[in-house]
């Protein structure tokens, strides 16, 4: 299940507090461990919104949101589960069994409310993620763009 190769991508973590937008780099860890996510994440200190973005070998999204009750996470490609270490971990989370191998249906998983409370209904996240033509950045800038930090993640990726 697990791929061989080195996975590639970006792993943020953005954060809001006070009004104000911040998007910082997260380990690598955390693109092939959810775990790795979670802890990354967990360390923040913020009374504001945190949550996690990690795009994956152009393949997939997931967004990583910790609370005291377990974290929320969106899957944006159940099928990634086939081939991804952290997409089948986020289903394990979720409860959910991995899609056939014969599906070629691309569909997310999980709370597509995630970012309800920042400015994203879950009906047009859920419209992003089914923009199968985009890759997984583009759909995350569209996401950043919709709450609000499109400026900060922009910033960042470009450091990246």
């Amino acid at each position: 299940m697990a791929v061989q190769e080195p996975v590639t991508g970006f792993a943020m973590a953005v954060v809001r507090e006070d009004g104000r937008w911040r998007c910082s780099a997260l380990d690598p860890a955390a693109l092939t461990e959810l775990d790795a996510a979670i802890t990354e994440l967990g360390k923040l200190r913020s009374t504001g919104a945190a949550f996690g973005l990690l795009a994956v070998d152009d393949e997939f999204f997931v967004i990583v949101r910790p609370s005291p009750r377990g974290p929320s996470l969106l899957l944006s490609d159940a099928a990634a589960a086939l081939d991804y270490d952290i997409a089948a971990d986020v289903l394990d989370v979720l409860r959910v069994d991995p899609p056939d191998e014969d599906d070629d249906a691309v569909w997310p998983e999980g709370d597509l409310e995630i970012l309800t409370d920042l400015g994203l209904p879950g009906g047009e996240l859920e419209v992003i993620v089914g923009e199968v033509d985009l890759y997984p950045d583009e759909q995350l800038q569209m996401i950043a763009q919709r709450c609000g930090f499109a400026a900060e993640f922009s910033k960042l990726l470009d450091e990246l």
